[in-house]
């Protein structure tokens, strides 16, 4: 065994550069793997001040001791060349993943950009409230500044939706208050996990941010709050549900003393007529909750959209823009949720895109050229355009979110396809609603469908 002097010696040969900003972050990491050790183990965590504490009376084991502490910041340290941002964003995550309970805010704002001069706006904003025992409650307030022709987007008008993730239950339901109306979904693993992120869960956005490429912004103070900053601009960071975003910007500060998330900003292009501008902030930590928080209060005059039949309004509105696409294009719309048919049948698209149009298309980019210079009457055709178009995505969406188990064929099925389902969705236990190729309408029973998508 080495000697006092021995080890003075050894001590006094190891050069290390003094850095306050390495010895927070390796002492905030240290504690969070000592926390979830102690926790696994079920031992009470000691604070900083206790394993301060905690160095022996005798010269010697003071000496000991530091040479054990000195030897775990040379291994720490070591990790921090080259991998120490993976190291700290990897701590907050242990922190994060140690909150039992907490809850954020989160605000939302979606631009269309179809027309540069006046921009559809959708405004979002909500408390969400994450339990690890008990599951999610969010309550979301939705706000357009334009029409856009669809359900619920009156200029000015804010509707709300109260939403309740049980993974105990493996249940999702849903409040319309605005509505007096409710839903009730049935839940697996993979969709729980997928209502995460859409949230933006701090768990889940800290492990997407660790799979992605990252820079350092330095310190700053926010509302008070000494942080630290991180910036990714790695498309694989996945903000709004799309899996080819056009450009992605992400922010996160951190609370140097608690390591724990103080703000998020993400800004996303999805496509080049629509963008997502998110902010998560107030981030509360460790907060009591109780069971009966997560409990759904549904008002006895609130009806069940799991019972709620379809207007018919929704399918001949969305027959119609099927149509006119075809009209317009000669084939049918690769997708039909609503990033997909903003994507493909946007204004600037139809205006440049000649090769892909019908007669009748030709026709309409010309009528639409011919009003470049006025542009109000631009304005008021090309929106006259749209909407039969966004029919077919509304439609579509609705039938999710009841969850009719719909179906959609257009990147293989064209007009011509006249006995091939273009389209199906559920409209009781053992019976479909079909869109054929040709756009005839008609219901089978499952099993007929079955073998009508055979050939698919």
């Amino acid at each position: 065994m080495k000697s006092e002097n021995q080890i003075k010696q050894l001590a006094k040969g190891i050069r290390i550069k003094p850095d306050a900003v390495v010895d927070e972050r390796v002492l905030a990491f240290a504690e969070a793997v000592l926390a979830k050790t102690t926790k696994n183990q079920g031992v009470v965590p000691l604070r900083r001040p206790s394993i301060r504490s905690k160095i022996v009376k005798s010269p010697i084991t003071k000496l000991a001791a530091a040479a054990v502490i000195l030897i775990g910041v040379l291994i720490l340290t070591s990790l921090f060349v080259g991998t120490n941002k993976n190291v700290v964003l990897a701590g907050v995550l242990e922190r994060v993943e140690q909150a039992q309970a907490y809850m954020y805010k989160i605000d939302m704002t979606m631009t269309e950009h179809t027309n540069p001069e006046i921009p559809m706006i959708q405004k979002i904003e909500g408390t969400i409230i994450v339990s690890n025992e008990y599951g999610t409650k969010s309550e979301m307030r939705t706000k357009w500044q334009v029409d856009k022709g669809i359900p619920d987007s009156d200029p000015g008008r804010t509707t709300t939706k109260l939403r309740y993730i049980l993974p105990n239950q493996k249940l999702e339901v849903l409040i319309k208050p605005d509505q007096k109306k409710y839903e009730r979904t049935e839940l697996d693993d993979d969709r729980i996990a997928r209502r995460k992120k859409e949230d933006n869960d701090p768990r889940e956005m800290m492990k997407q941010m660790l799979e992605c490429e990252y820079t350092e912004m330095g310190r700053t103070v926010l509302n008070g709050i000494e942080v630290e900053g991180f910036e990714t601009t790695d498309p694989k960071f996945a903000v709004a549900k799309v899996e080819d975003p056009q450009d992605v910007r992400v922010k996160l500060w951190v609370d140097v003393k608690t390591w724990l998330p103080v703000l998020w900003e993400t800004e996303e292009t999805i496509n080049e007529q629509m963008s997502l501008h998110t902010v998560v902030h107030d981030f509360q930590w460790d907060i009591p909750v109780a069971a009966s928080d997560f409990e759904p209060v549904i008002p006895a005059d609130y009806t069940s959209i799991n019972e709620y039949e379809l207007p018919s309004k929704f399918e001949e509105e969305a027959l119609k823009g099927l149509r006119f696409f075809v009209e317009i294009f000669g084939r049918y719309p690769e997708d039909i949720d609503q990033n997909s048919l903003v994507r493909e049948f946007a204004h600037p698209y139809l205006l440049r895109n000649r090769e892909n149009l019908t007669d009748a298309g030709l026709k309409l980019k010309e009528e639409l050229e011919s009003l470049m210079d006025h542009e109000q009457q631009w304005m008021q055709r090309a929106m006259e355009i749209s909407k039969p178009i966004k029919s077919i995505g509304v439609f579509y969406t609705v039938l999710g979110d009841i969850d009719r188990d719909r179906a959609y064929y257009g990147q293989t099925v064209g007009p011509e396809d006249t006995d091939a389902v273009l389209m199906r969705w559920k409209v009781s236990d053992d019976e479909y609603r079909v869109i054929f190729g040709d756009l005839s309408v008609g219901n089978v029973t499952a099993e007929e469908l079955a073998e009508l998508e055979k050939t698919l």
